[in-house]
Protein backbone atom coordinates (compact mmCIF):
# COMPACT_ATOMS: atom_id res chain seq x y z
CA UNK A 1 0.00 0.00 0.00
CA UNK A 2 1.25 3.44 -0.88
CA UNK A 3 1.82 5.69 2.11
CA UNK A 4 4.49 8.06 3.41
CA UNK A 5 5.64 8.61 6.98
CA UNK A 6 6.67 12.06 8.23
CA UNK A 7 7.85 13.34 11.61
CA UNK A 8 4.36 14.21 12.81
CA UNK A 9 1.99 12.43 10.43
CA UNK A 10 1.41 9.61 7.99
CA UNK A 11 -0.21 10.16 4.61
CA UNK A 12 -2.05 7.14 3.20
CA UNK A 13 -2.59 7.54 -0.54
CA UNK A 14 -4.33 4.27 -1.35
CA UNK A 15 -7.90 4.85 -0.20
CA UNK A 16 -8.98 1.49 -1.56
CA UNK A 17 -7.02 -0.17 1.26
CA UNK A 18 -7.61 2.30 4.09
CA UNK A 19 -10.87 3.80 5.27
CA UNK A 20 -11.05 4.95 8.92
CA UNK A 21 -14.82 4.48 9.16
CA UNK A 22 -14.51 0.87 8.02
CA UNK A 23 -11.52 0.20 10.28
CA UNK A 24 -12.84 1.80 13.44
CA UNK A 25 -16.53 0.94 13.17
CA UNK A 26 -16.24 -2.77 12.31
CA UNK A 27 -16.33 -3.87 15.96
CA UNK A 28 -12.65 -4.49 16.57
CA UNK A 29 -11.80 -1.45 18.71
CA UNK A 30 -13.37 0.99 21.18
CA UNK A 31 -10.59 3.56 21.72
CA UNK A 32 -11.81 6.11 19.20
CA UNK A 33 -14.31 8.92 18.68
CA UNK A 34 -15.76 10.52 15.58
CA UNK A 35 -14.90 14.22 15.41
CA UNK A 36 -16.61 16.16 12.63
CA UNK A 37 -15.61 14.55 9.34
CA UNK A 38 -12.66 12.74 10.91
CA UNK A 39 -11.71 10.48 13.81
CA UNK A 40 -9.49 10.55 16.85
CA UNK A 41 -7.91 7.32 18.12
CA UNK A 42 -6.30 6.89 21.54
CA UNK A 43 -4.94 3.38 22.19
CA UNK A 44 -2.71 2.89 25.26
CA UNK A 45 -1.09 6.31 25.89
CA UNK A 46 -0.99 7.33 22.21
CA UNK A 47 -3.14 9.73 20.21
CA UNK A 48 -3.84 10.42 16.54
CA UNK A 49 -6.32 12.41 14.46
CA UNK A 50 -7.39 11.06 11.07
CA UNK A 51 -8.62 13.48 8.42
CA UNK A 52 -9.42 12.97 4.76
CA UNK A 53 -7.74 15.06 2.08
CA UNK A 54 -8.41 15.01 -1.65
CA UNK A 55 -5.58 12.59 -2.43
CA UNK A 56 -5.01 10.85 0.91
CA UNK A 57 -5.92 10.22 4.52
CA UNK A 58 -3.68 12.00 7.02
CA UNK A 59 -2.92 10.37 10.35
CA UNK A 60 -1.72 13.29 12.49
CA UNK A 61 0.35 12.11 15.45
CA UNK A 62 3.61 12.55 17.37
CA UNK A 63 4.20 8.79 17.14
CA UNK A 64 3.96 7.83 13.45
CA UNK A 65 5.95 4.61 13.93
CA UNK A 66 3.42 3.39 16.49
CA UNK A 67 0.46 4.07 14.20
CA UNK A 68 2.21 2.62 11.17
CA UNK A 69 2.22 -0.67 13.08
CA UNK A 70 -1.19 -0.10 14.73
CA UNK A 71 -2.93 0.28 11.36
CA UNK A 72 -0.89 -2.60 9.90
CA UNK A 73 0.16 -0.37 7.00
CA UNK A 74 2.86 -2.71 5.72
CA UNK A 75 0.36 -5.47 4.89
CA UNK A 76 -1.03 -5.64 1.35
CA UNK A 77 -4.76 -6.07 1.83
CA UNK A 78 -5.35 -6.35 -1.91
CA UNK A 79 -3.81 -9.81 -1.73
CA UNK A 80 -6.11 -10.77 1.13
CA UNK A 81 -9.21 -9.42 -0.61
CA UNK A 82 -8.30 -11.09 -3.90
CA UNK A 83 -7.93 -14.41 -2.10
CA UNK A 84 -11.42 -14.01 -0.60
CA UNK A 85 -13.14 -12.70 -3.74
CA UNK A 86 -13.54 -16.20 -5.15
CA UNK A 87 -16.09 -16.91 -2.41
CA UNK A 88 -19.47 -15.60 -3.56
CA UNK A 89 -20.68 -14.95 -0.02
CA UNK A 90 -17.88 -12.41 0.47
CA UNK A 91 -18.14 -10.44 -2.76
CA UNK A 92 -20.63 -7.84 -1.51
CA UNK A 93 -19.06 -7.53 1.99
CA UNK A 94 -15.64 -6.95 0.38
CA UNK A 95 -17.07 -4.10 -1.71
CA UNK A 96 -18.91 -2.64 1.27
CA UNK A 97 -16.00 -2.77 3.74
CA UNK A 98 -13.15 -2.39 1.25
CA UNK A 99 -11.10 -0.19 3.59
CA UNK A 100 -11.03 -2.50 6.63
CA UNK A 101 -7.66 -3.28 8.21
CA UNK A 102 -7.22 -5.42 11.32
CA UNK A 103 -5.51 -3.32 13.97
CA UNK A 104 -2.50 -4.45 15.99
CA UNK A 105 -3.70 -3.68 19.49
CA UNK A 106 -2.11 -3.87 22.92
CA UNK A 107 -2.77 -7.26 24.53
CA UNK A 108 -3.78 -6.03 27.97
CA UNK A 109 -6.05 -3.29 26.64
CA UNK A 110 -7.67 -5.79 24.27
CA UNK A 111 -8.25 -8.30 27.09
CA UNK A 112 -9.94 -5.76 29.38
CA UNK A 113 -11.91 -4.10 26.57
CA UNK A 114 -13.42 -7.32 25.27
CA UNK A 115 -14.34 -8.60 28.72
CA UNK A 116 -16.27 -5.33 29.08
CA UNK A 117 -17.76 -5.83 25.60
CA UNK A 118 -19.51 -9.12 26.49
CA UNK A 119 -23.30 -8.78 26.07
CA UNK A 120 -22.87 -5.04 25.72
CA UNK A 121 -23.40 -2.37 23.06
CA UNK A 122 -20.77 -0.12 21.48
CA UNK A 123 -22.02 3.11 23.07
CA UNK A 124 -21.95 1.66 26.58
CA UNK A 125 -18.61 -0.13 26.06
CA UNK A 126 -16.99 3.15 25.02
CA UNK A 127 -18.57 4.97 27.98
CA UNK A 128 -17.21 2.42 30.46
CA UNK A 129 -13.73 2.50 28.91
CA UNK A 130 -13.72 6.31 28.94
CA UNK A 131 -14.70 6.22 32.63
CA UNK A 132 -11.83 3.80 33.21
CA UNK A 133 -9.29 6.06 31.51
CA UNK A 134 -10.51 9.19 33.25
CA UNK A 135 -10.31 7.52 36.66
CA UNK A 136 -6.56 7.10 36.17
CA UNK A 137 -5.74 10.46 34.59
CA UNK A 138 -2.39 11.72 35.87
CA UNK A 139 -1.78 14.98 37.71
CA UNK A 140 -1.37 16.78 34.39
CA UNK A 141 -4.73 15.52 33.21
CA UNK A 142 -3.29 13.11 30.61
CA UNK A 143 -5.76 10.32 29.98
CA UNK A 144 -4.54 6.89 28.86
CA UNK A 145 -5.42 3.26 29.36
CA UNK A 146 -4.49 2.14 32.89
CA UNK A 147 -1.74 -0.39 33.54
CA UNK A 148 -2.19 -3.80 35.10
CA UNK A 149 -0.70 -2.49 38.36
CA UNK A 150 -3.19 0.37 38.46
CA UNK A 151 -6.16 -1.97 37.99
CA UNK A 152 -4.83 -4.28 40.68
CA UNK A 153 -4.93 -1.34 43.09
CA UNK A 154 -8.73 -0.99 42.97
CA UNK A 155 -11.52 -3.12 44.42
CA UNK A 156 -14.54 -4.67 42.76
CA UNK A 157 -16.69 -1.71 43.80
CA UNK A 158 -14.56 0.56 41.61
CA UNK A 159 -15.54 -1.41 38.51
CA UNK A 160 -19.20 -1.27 39.52
CA UNK A 161 -18.99 2.49 39.98
CA UNK A 162 -17.69 3.06 36.43
CA UNK A 163 -20.57 1.02 34.98
CA UNK A 164 -19.16 -2.50 34.47
CA UNK A 165 -22.13 -4.20 36.15
CA UNK A 166 -21.86 -7.98 36.51
CA UNK A 167 -18.49 -7.86 34.70
CA UNK A 168 -16.96 -6.13 37.74
CA UNK A 169 -16.16 -9.39 39.48
CA UNK A 170 -14.58 -10.79 36.33
CA UNK A 171 -12.34 -7.74 35.94
CA UNK A 172 -11.31 -7.76 39.59
CA UNK A 173 -10.28 -11.41 39.27
CA UNK A 174 -8.65 -11.35 35.83
CA UNK A 175 -6.07 -8.69 36.70
CA UNK A 176 -4.92 -11.01 39.47
CA UNK A 177 -4.80 -14.06 37.22
CA UNK A 178 -2.40 -12.71 34.61
CA UNK A 179 0.50 -10.35 34.10
CA UNK A 180 1.80 -8.66 30.98
CA UNK A 181 4.78 -11.01 30.73
CA UNK A 182 2.47 -14.02 30.68
CA UNK A 183 0.30 -12.43 27.97
CA UNK A 184 3.44 -11.94 25.87
CA UNK A 185 4.63 -15.51 26.50
CA UNK A 186 1.27 -16.81 25.26
CA UNK A 187 2.40 -15.71 21.78
CA UNK A 188 4.53 -18.86 21.67
CA UNK A 189 1.47 -21.13 21.88
CA UNK A 190 -0.47 -22.38 18.88
CA UNK A 191 -3.93 -20.92 18.43
CA UNK A 192 -5.91 -23.77 20.04
CA UNK A 193 -3.63 -23.89 23.08
CA UNK A 194 -3.79 -20.11 23.44
CA UNK A 195 -7.57 -20.16 23.08
CA UNK A 196 -7.81 -22.63 25.98
CA UNK A 197 -5.56 -20.41 28.14
CA UNK A 198 -7.73 -17.38 27.44
CA UNK A 199 -11.04 -19.16 28.08
CA UNK A 200 -9.65 -20.22 31.48
CA UNK A 201 -9.46 -16.54 32.48
CA UNK A 202 -12.23 -14.83 34.43
CA UNK A 203 -14.81 -13.23 32.12
CA UNK A 204 -13.42 -14.73 28.92
CA UNK A 205 -15.82 -16.95 27.00
CA UNK A 206 -15.28 -18.47 23.54
CA UNK A 207 -16.34 -15.39 21.57
CA UNK A 208 -14.29 -12.98 23.72
CA UNK A 209 -11.31 -15.32 23.46
CA UNK A 210 -11.57 -15.33 19.67
CA UNK A 211 -11.70 -11.52 19.63
CA UNK A 212 -8.57 -11.32 21.79
CA UNK A 213 -6.85 -13.85 19.53
CA UNK A 214 -7.72 -11.87 16.40
CA UNK A 215 -7.35 -8.27 17.57
CA UNK A 216 -4.64 -8.71 20.20
CA UNK A 217 -2.58 -11.66 19.00
CA UNK A 218 -3.17 -11.21 15.27
CA UNK A 219 -4.25 -14.82 14.78
CA UNK A 220 -5.97 -15.10 11.40
CA UNK A 221 -7.24 -18.64 11.99
CA UNK A 222 -10.09 -17.65 14.32
CA UNK A 223 -13.67 -16.63 13.62
CA UNK A 224 -15.53 -14.82 16.44
CA UNK A 225 -19.21 -15.76 16.31
CA UNK A 226 -21.80 -13.37 17.72
CA UNK A 227 -25.48 -12.77 16.96
CA UNK A 228 -24.73 -11.12 13.60
CA UNK A 229 -22.43 -13.90 12.39
CA UNK A 230 -24.87 -16.59 13.57
CA UNK A 231 -27.65 -14.79 11.68
CA UNK A 232 -25.47 -14.66 8.55
CA UNK A 233 -24.51 -18.33 8.87
CA UNK A 234 -28.09 -19.52 9.23
CA UNK A 235 -29.11 -17.41 6.25
CA UNK A 236 -26.49 -18.76 3.83
CA UNK A 237 -25.52 -22.18 5.24
CA UNK A 238 -27.30 -25.19 6.67
CA UNK A 239 -28.88 -23.76 9.87
CA UNK A 240 -26.96 -24.54 13.07
CA UNK A 241 -27.84 -23.35 16.58
CA UNK A 242 -24.54 -24.15 18.32
CA UNK A 243 -22.14 -21.21 17.96
CA UNK A 244 -19.09 -23.36 18.61
CA UNK A 245 -20.04 -25.61 15.69
CA UNK A 246 -20.54 -22.53 13.49
CA UNK A 247 -17.09 -21.30 14.50
CA UNK A 248 -15.45 -24.62 13.67
CA UNK A 249 -17.23 -24.82 10.31
CA UNK A 250 -16.17 -21.31 9.30
CA UNK A 251 -12.55 -21.77 10.40
CA UNK A 252 -12.47 -25.01 8.40
CA UNK A 253 -13.68 -23.10 5.34
CA UNK A 254 -11.56 -19.95 5.58
CA UNK A 255 -8.41 -21.25 7.31
CA UNK A 256 -5.77 -18.60 8.01
CA UNK A 257 -7.98 -15.93 6.42
CA UNK A 258 -10.86 -16.62 8.84
CA UNK A 259 -10.31 -13.46 10.87
CA UNK A 260 -10.32 -11.26 7.78
CA UNK A 261 -13.44 -12.94 6.41
CA UNK A 262 -15.13 -12.45 9.77
CA UNK A 263 -14.50 -8.71 9.79
CA UNK A 264 -15.85 -8.14 6.29
CA UNK A 265 -18.92 -10.30 6.99
CA UNK A 266 -19.57 -8.82 10.45
CA UNK A 267 -19.29 -5.21 9.25
CA UNK A 268 -21.56 -5.87 6.27
CA UNK A 269 -24.13 -7.80 8.26
CA UNK A 270 -24.32 -5.28 11.10
CA UNK A 271 -24.17 -2.11 8.96
CA UNK A 272 -25.78 -2.86 5.61
CA UNK A 273 -28.31 -5.51 6.55
CA UNK A 274 -29.36 -3.56 9.65
CA UNK A 275 -30.14 -0.51 7.52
Amino acid sequence: MLYKKFGNKIEVYDKSQFNPQHILECGQVFSFDKKGDGYVVFPEDKFATIVEKENCYQILTDTPEYFENYFDLKTDYNQIKNALLSIKLLQEPLKFGYGIRILKQNLFETLISFIISANNNIKRIKMILNNLREAFANENGKICFPSLEQLRSVNEEFFKNIGCGYRSGYLYKVVRQIDEKTLEEYKNLDTLQLREKLIALSGVGPKVADCILLFGYGRGDVFPVDTWIKQMYNQFYQPVENREQIRRNLVAQFGILSGYAQQYLFYYQRSFIKK
